[in-house]
């Protein structure tokens, strides 16, 4: 924490700075959600592209391939330490903006490495037997996607940080409602740019073909995602930041430990019933994240551009079912209800994309993924509301920080464990149809128990008991 140099007298002149400093425009917002689109189109790349071509044209096995793309998510708990970092030591003369800089840079040049360590795990594979070798290269490429992870997180962090420093309360909630927006915008023009640069490689092309056409695209599309992230930032953190203001007349959140952090996600009963659920519905929702490409191309005998424009029809659906679930839905059913309703909507889906698979028709598919993405965002908002009134004002980034924590790690186990159920059902059932079917009935059952445990949320007892507990345990830590 930076110590304060104001005296008691200088308050005033606080507030005239704060007038002072411009409020951020619709302009601006739409601007710094190019940050986000870039991370939207990147993606696609790991769990688009790559997920694919590891399981269907190199043969790797699922668990291995889902595992090694998993590593970027794992690493997410070093999101609190970025954070903590670009409170305390400004890099490139900037608190937040440096740091997005330097991390979209290098999750641009890691992305590239990763690939080409993937084609040497293929070419490790091609006489059908493990050897030391091949687990050499796993390793490496699960240490790659770590760093990728890391740049992600030195990036996204200080960005979600800069977010909060450049509005005020009034403006807050539309302006990370827009940003949300454009990262659901990013993954559906990522999803087409990545299907049009690979449109040449037929389903059977040689693996030469596959390996010049994704190289390009590699060296292309992150060009593309640090030059929006250069578009979305530069300039806006020294017009709009308030953070110079804030930091020294608050005691800033983000230094409160992540020990401590569990603690206060622990004071309620209610808390760790929702925060549960939302483990729970996040990995239902994402186990399909590395094995719907393979499912395309293997069931659906879809080229590798077909199954990566999969993405732009779920991407479509949820950018919908959000919109609707804001506007319609949830100011009619309530928060708790439009979430009900998004997880039975989900499961249904599951239902539909199975059934898809026995007609092996590309079109069905499609459709059952923009009802699939639909529902997905209907889930999405109604848990993100109940979120915000699960959250204690006293420590609201703590909480918020932990969800997007606990976000992240259910993703990486979603990756891995869809991976996982896949080697599991190609090594039980008969059919590559029966086997991907597993991982989406599993996906059911799993919406389906988070929906017993949604039944136990109670938004009141929270209020009633988190605040007396929540102060009690920052007093102690902090006495």
């Amino acid at each position: 924490m930076e110590t304060s140099n104001l005296s008691p007298d200088s308050e005033p002149n606080q507030s005239v700075n704060s007038i002072s400093i411009p409020k951020v425009k619709l302009l601006t917002m739409f601007r710094l959600g190019l940050f986000q689109m870039a991370l939207g189109i990147m993606s696609i790349l790991t769990l688009g592209v790559l997920n694919r071509v590891m399981i269907e044209e190199l043969r790797v096995p699922a668990l291995i391939a889902a595992g090694t793309i998993a590593m970027h998510q794992f690493v997410a708990p070093v999101r609190v330490w970025f954070g903590q970092m670009s409170d305390t030591k400004p890099l490139l003369g900037y608190h937040r903006s440096g740091y997005v800089w330097v991390g979209a840079a290098l999750f641009a040049i890691v992305s590239f490495l990763a690939v080409q360590v993937v084609w040497q795990l293929g070419l490790s594979l091609q006489t059908g037997n493990w050897t030391t070798q091949t687990s050499g290269w796993v390793v490496l490429l699960a240490l790659i996607f770590g760093l990728y992870g890391l740049a992600i997180s030195a990036s996204s962090t200080p960005f979600a940080a800069l977010l909060v420093d450049v509005s005020d309360e009034d403006n807050r909630s539309k302006l990370v409602g827009v940003v949300w927006s454009m990262l659901m915008v990013g993954i559906i023009i990522g999803a087409i740019i990545s299907s049009s640069l690979l449109r040449q490689i037929a389903l059977d092309a040689p693996l030469e073909v596959v390996q010049t056409q994704v190289n390009r695209l590699f060296l292309i599309v992150p060009a593309i995602a640090f030059g929006l992230c250069l578009l979305a930032t530069v300039g806006v953190e020294k017009k709009y930041s308030r953070y110079a203001i804030r930091s020294t007349a608050i005691d800033r959140e983000d230094k409160i430990t992540l020990g401590m952090a569990m603690r206060v996600l622990t004071a309620s009963r209610q808390t760790g019933i929702f925060f549960t659920f939302l483990l729970l519905m996040t990995i239902s929702l994402f186990m399909q994240d590395a094995v719907l490409e393979p499912y395309g191309g293997e069931v659906f005998s879809m080229t590798i551009a077909e199954t990566t424009k999969l993405n732009a029809f779920f991407g479509t659906g949820t950018l919908v079912g959000l919109s609707v679930t804001g506007f319609l839905i949830a100011p009619r059913l309530g928060k708790k209800n439009t979430t009900k309703l998004g997880c039975i909507a989900v499961a249904g889906c599951f239902v539909i994309i199975i059934l898809a698979g026995t007609t092996a028709n590309p079109k069905f598919l499609q459709w059952s993924l923009i009802l699939f993405g639909f529902a997905s965002g209907v889930t999405t908002t109604g848990a993100l509301s109940l979120m915000l009134d699960l959250t204690a004002a006293e420590t609201a980034g703590t909480f918020i920080g932990a969800w997007g924590l606990a976000q992240a790690l259910a993703r990486a186990l979603a990756t891995v464990s869809g991976g996982a159920v896949l080697n599991l059902g190609k090594t039980l059932l008969t059919t590559p149809l029966l086997a991907y079917g597993l991982v989406f009935a599993t996906q059911a059952i799993g919406i389906l128990l988070a929906l017993g445990l949604l039944a136990r949320v109670n938004v009141t007892e929270f209020q009633r008991n988190a605040k007396q507990a929540i102060a009690s345990i920052l007093e102690s830590e902090l006495d």
